[in-house]
């Protein structure tokens, strides 16, 4: 595709891309690939050639609007039901989806949403958000971190020492967040970043995803170090000044499991005092289903809440056989779903990284309805309005190519945010401008981090 054909078809929410930075095609390649081996980022004969850059205003945007939708989502889920116990049952959850809950309710409760890193692509008429991932699991700060070094050594500082774009440091981020956590609860500066290599793509008996923030952490003065699942008991069972009462739970309940990894470790440091961020609660928040609530509305809600709403999250319901309302219109949902293939995705509440989602017009008609059907009767899935995402430019380099080359790339962009702080944004794509939700550690995709100016 011409340069000229791709620039009609860019958004204008995205901007221009930035220029490569003054290097040979091979450095790019070489840097690049230094910076993110051994963090189980599957090889890829596709590289970006620069970062993926972003008008000041629409960075801004995605981060405070991932900020006031985690706050929404974050009353929604807690609204849902008094207890824990009662949340459960809202959201049709067991203890296989759930069960690594703290004994204080409170702590659960605050420390929910600390991080969260949404899934949101442009659409015609601006962001969406497809998703918000809000736990300890999700990947994307190593990846970022390493994204951001690649580029600050590729462009040099520039003259007078001054890079030709700006960025949040998720390390740093992150740091802040633990920093915060310790002072709040008056908790030694021992941290325990807890979770496994075996949830690696590709697969390593490495540790450097883990090493690299653990040592940064360190640099800040914290005693941090990587502790496998398995071992989590080496947390708590030791002298008390040994301890690691605090840490990120960086594992995927339902992944361990696939992996026949027991979690009954962790449970008993958590029994043990521990306090593993952010909290199970976190779940409720994350589950599509809160989505569906949120966008359904809530009785608490204020005007503004209910605009923002209708701005930014596609209309979204909990799948079941009942009356909702479609833009003013009273409809019988199941039968409304089942018509409306072309314009509906099903998504199951509990998984992320495009598992478990049905897309309507990517489905033959009798799948399409026994997936609708079947969701509806569970009653654990939402349907979601399809979203045309809007393409951008971003240069793109290949082994084969001699210098990057500027092609049109439909995006998922990920803003990161810990404890309400701008942590990063990631991108991912297709490199056939082909669109979807894209795991990090896809072996079809390219991922990027995002900049301004």
């Amino acid at each position: 595709m011409s340069q000229s054909v791709a620039d009609s078809r860019i958004h204008p929410w995205f901007g221009g891309p930035l220029d490569p930075p003054k290097a040979t095609a091979e450095d790019i390649r070489t840097v690049q690939r230094h910076e993110i081996r051994d963090i189980g980022h599957p090889d890829s004969e596709y590289l970006p050639g620069a970062p993926f850059l972003l008008p000041r205003s629409s960075y801004a945007e995605l981060f405070r609007a991932t900020d006031t939708m985690a706050g929404l989502l974050h009353r929604a889920a807690l609204e849902a039901g008094p207890t824990t116990a009662e949340r459960m049952a809202v959201f049709r959850a067991t203890d296989q989806d759930y069960p690594l809950f703290l004994a204080d309710p409170l702590i659960e409760e605050r420390y929910a949403s600390c991080l969260v890193r949404p899934d949101i692509v442009i659409g015609p008429t601006g962001p969406q958000f497809l998703e918000l991932n809000i736990s300890g699991g999700f990947a994307g700060t190593v990846e970022s971190h390493c994204g951001y070094a690649a580029w600050r050594a590729l462009y040099g500082g520039g003259a007078g020492g001054e890079l030709p774009f700006s960025h949040y440091e998720p390390f740093a981020a992150r740091a802040d967040l633990f920093d915060t956590v310790c002072a709040e609860l008056a908790l030694p500066r021992r941290l325990a970043w807890v979770g496994t290599v075996r949830e690696s793509t590709v697969p390593t008996d490495r540790t450097r995803y883990f090493d690299l923030e653990t040592d940064y952490l360190n640099s800040r003065g914290f005693e941090a170090r990587y502790v496998e699942v398995a071992d989590a008991d080496e947390l708590w069972d030791c002298a008390p000044r040994d301890r690691y009462p605090l840490g990120l739970r960086h594992f995927n309940v339902a992944d361990l499991a696939t992996l026949g990894i027991g979690i009954e470790p962790v449970r008993r440091a958590l029994d043990a005092g521990c306090l593993l961020l952010s909290t199970q609660t976190s779940g409720f928040l994350g589950n599509k289903m809160a989505l569906g609530l949120l966008s359904e509305g809530r009785p608490w809600m204020s005007a503004a809440e209910h605009a923002f709403v209708e701005r930014y999250l596609p209309w979204t319901r909990v799948l079941t056989d009942r009356r909702t309302h479609v833009g003013g219109t009273e409809v019988q949902l199941l039968r409304y779903a089942i018509d409306h293939q072309e314009d509906l995705v099903v998504k199951r509440g509990i998984g992320s990284n495009g598992r478990q989602v049905v897309i309507g017009r990517e489905t033959e008609a009798g799948m399409w309805r026994e997936t609708v059907e079947s969701a509806a009767a569970a009653g654990t899935s939402v349907v979601q309005r399809f979203v045309e995402a809007q393409p951008a430019l971003q240069p793109v380099l290949t082994d084969a190519l001699d210098a990057p080359e500027v092609v049109p790339v439909t995006p998922v962009v990920s803003p990161m945010l810990f404890g309400r702080r701008p942590a990063g944004m990631l991108i991912r794509f297709f490199a056939d401008d082909s669109a979807g939700i894209i795991s990090v550690a896809s072996r079809s995709a390219m991922f990027n981090v995002v900049v301004t100016q």
